[in-house]
């Protein structure tokens, strides 16, 4: 098998994984909470196949249709072949989902492209087996989940000591042909929807940490002592029209907990090597992983400037000064993204074997995107009023007796029908109010991590690539100080 359908996707989830959702333990493929989720990935694998121009490529290696999102750039034109099929999949849900199977899978290719790091460190037989994972991706078309980040209960001490440490996984057990793994990871967006669970580097690590949490590995979700913690679950139970979002793209978002899950060793890709671990994040990872979450938000922030237009019409408010300028806003924050992916390509350089882009105009703006979404989401909100709280069921309109009547008291302005306002409206609440929407404006904020730590992770790559000298700033002073 290479390109799989949204048939064979819910095959492939026919399994023993332990997923639960509240405090019971549920099959997702029977669950009702869960059907549209289903669907909605589903869909993802259809679209790829009905888009196939954009989204597949023949794989170098096997002759066979792969995911584009697993291209390895070794040129500018992979680059921009591989932000096409990012973009394709991203206007599927209009941004609304995060975790596509594509983010996981730039993020493993770029790994992958990068073997002269595991070669530099002496540690070839990780990079065999990370080749190995990659090819099954590839050969199967799975869906990839990840988890990096520690649950810290006790920020006063690090990921790894005290209580956290306790907590964080670890390597508790060596076999022979295998490594033993207890602990939690969080938080894995797609979690019970994926096929496998990808462990890999998050934050760098100090040279004093223990080894045993320094891993990176892979393993399916259906395997034994992996425990899948569902959130709640916000995927709409209406029909679709009236929830076009939510009834379809809760990707969910769930802990990870190993309960001594067994990882044979051909699928583990770091264990203790703490400069194998940094490096592999440090060394091209933002500039492979933000083209896809750059391509992803342009996607998503003119999604909602359109929003803003249509609403703007039919409520006949765009030719006001304040709307004009709220819209010039919103249309501004797509326009930044997609000029910082034009600027990233352009100037993309090669990373060992393969081609990255220039991280920095994507760091810009990655950093920026937090503030951008919400004030996007909160434009949709100003603009729409109360009219986003005030409008009917599709269904109602074919209703003998009171679709005549919301035709008749609820029109749009400048000849824009009840049913198209009533329509308009319905999707803007769904992707901007609905309780989808909230955990989305959450995720929004935290899934590259929080605005301050970005700025000043930013401001610490800048001084560590063109530090300025004190005396370089007193010659460049227009006056001298006196005492």
């Amino acid at each position: 098998m290479t390109v799989r359908t949204g048939e064979d996707y819910l095959a492939g989830l026919r399994d023993s994984r332990e997923v639960w959702l509240g405090a019971a333990q549920v099959d997702i493929g029977s669950h009702p909470a869960f059907f549209g989720s289903l669907q909605g990935m589903a869909g993802y694998y259809d679209w790829q196949l009905a888009n196939s121009e954009a989204c597949l490529v023949e794989d170098p290696e096997s002759g066979q249709t792969m995911n584009a999102s697993l291209i390895i750039p070794k040129t500018a034109d992979d680059l921009r072949r591989r932000r096409l099929a990012f973009e394709t999949f991203a206007r599927y849900s209009k941004g609304a989902l995060g975790r596509t199977p594509d983010y996981v899978n730039a993020t493993l290719a770029g790994f992958v492209g990068r073997r002269d790091i595991f070669e530099h460190l002496g540690a070839q037989r990780f990079a065999d087996n990370l080749k190995g994972f990659y090819r099954r991706v590839i050969d199967r078309d799975l869906a990839l989940t990840h988890a990096i980040v520690h649950p810290s209960i006790d920020k006063s001490v690090g990921d790894t000591y005290g209580l956290n440490g306790r907590l964080s996984l670890r390597v508790v057990r060596r076999t022979s042909n295998s490594i033993v793994v207890r602990g939690a990871k969080v938080l894995a967006t797609l979690g019970p929807f994926a096929d496998e669970l990808f462990v890999y580097p998050g934050a760098p690590q100090s040279h004093e940490i223990d080894p045993a949490y320094v891993i990176a590995f892979t393993t399916p979700l259906a395997a034994k002592g992996l425990i899948t913690l569902c959130r709640d679950h916000y995927g709409a139970r209406e029909s679709g029209p009236d929830a076009p979002f939510s009834s379809w793209f809760d990707e969910q978002d769930a802990v990870m907990i190993f309960d001594d899950v067994e990882i044979p060793l051909e699928n583990v890709f770091v264990d203790g090597d703490v400069n194998l671990y940094n490096t592999l994040m440090s060394d091209g990872w933002n500039a492979n992983i933000l083209q896809q979450t750059c391509a992803r938000a342009a996607v998503k922030l003119e999604f909602l400037y359109d929003i803003c237009v249509e609403i703007a019409r039919v409520t006949h408010c765009e030719w006001r000064p304040d709307v004009m300028s709220l819209l010039g806003e919103i249309w501004s924050f797509g326009a930044m993204t997609r000029s910082a992916l034009d600027a990233a390509e352009a100037h993309a350089e090669a990373r060992g074997p393969t081609v990255m882009c220039d991280e920095r105009p994507l760091r810009a703006v990655r950093a920026h995107m937090p503030a951008w979404m919400a004030r996007a989401g909160d434009a949709v909100k100003m603009l729409g009023a109360h009219n986003l709280l005030a409008t009917p069921s599709l269904a109602a309109f074919d209703h003998p007796r009171l679709g005549p009547l919301l035709h008749e008291f609820l029109p749009g302005a400048q000849g824009v029908s009840a049913r198209d306002r009533a329509r308009l409206f319905r999707i803007a609440w769904d992707f901007v109010g609905s309780a989808l929407a909230e955990r989305t404006e959450l995720y929004e904020r935290f899934y590259l991590g929080s605005a301050p730590r970005l700025f000043g992770i930013d401001h610490a790559i800048a001084q560590s690539e063109k530090p300025v000298a004190s005396s370089d700033f007193g010659a460049a002073m227009p006056y001298k100080a006196t005492a």
